[in-house]
């Protein structure tokens, strides 16, 4: 459905960006000189960003505050559960409502007993974080230092030890409508089917945009769907395995 069309200026063109390694290393930053680059290319297209954190987290990372949801026309934080236009929320998912307590108390439950048997040269807090439309599960725990992030990220490389906790997850909640992407260094996370960054194209779909051009890190994991053939009649695809 891409038309051909000049950048020199064109607001029903949309840049979507995916955020933590994209943008910025993960949960760092963002590199003032980009964050000025953004304000120029949004006066000649719109800009929008679509990351698996909550919306404080890629505020930490791209502004203070709300002003994020006010440098980019459109934000999708959660996968896109979470989702902001012209600075206000449009709408917002939660999985409680979806999955119902006792589905989510028994994956929860089973995180915890897995996680209580991986040894680790390090753990720190918050291995559990609970978010609107997933749960996020990191078995080193994400309060851990950038470092200590970096030195998980190795073993796992070595050890697949998000790649074998899912696949526990994948084998105990079989046909239960659950999905797990890994994401980052130190997670992965856990949404209803359906529930992916492909959320965002629900709105997107109906803003009379021409084209939507896709910027991403990963070509497989949570960023595929937003690319995949059949993730949106706009989605037009740039990124890296």
């Amino acid at each position: 459905m891409e038309k051909s069309k000049s950048f020199s200026s064109d607001r029903s063109i949309l840049c979507l960006f995916d955020v933590d390694g994209t943008l910025t290393p993960p949960r760092e930053k963002i590199d003032p000189k980009l964050d000025e680059f953004f304000q120029t290319l949004r006066r000649k297209v719109k800009i929008g960003i679509v990351g698996g954190s909550d919306y404080p987290k890629i505020a930490e990372q791209l502004g203070e505050g709300d002003d994020v949801i006010h440098k980019f026309d459109y934000v999708f934080a959660e996968n896109g559960t979470v989702q902001y236009k012209d600075g206000k929320l449009l709408s917002k998912h939660t999985i409680q409502n979806h999955l119902g307590e006792e589905l989510l108390q028994d994956l929860i439950n089973f995180c915890l007993r897995y996680m209580g048997l991986i040894k680790l040269p390090k753990k720190r807090g918050t291995f559990i974080e609970f978010r609107n439309g997933m749960i996020n599960i990191s078995p080193i725990g994400r309060s851990c230092t950038l470092e200590e992030r970096i030195e998980f990220s190795e073993i796992d490389k070595k050890e697949k030890i998000r790649e074998k906790f899912v696949a526990a997850l994948k084998k105990e909640f079989a046909g239960k409508g659950l999905r797990f992407t890994k994401g980052g260094l130190i997670s992965f996370d856990v949404f209803p089917e359906g529930w992916d960054k492909r959320l965002c194209l629900d709105v997107l779909e109906n803003e009379g945009l021409d084209a939507i051009y896709f910027f991403g890190n990963e070509t497989s994991d949570n960023d595929w769907p937003v690319m995949a053939p059949g993730g949106g009649s706009h989605a037009i695809c740039w990124g890296s395995s």
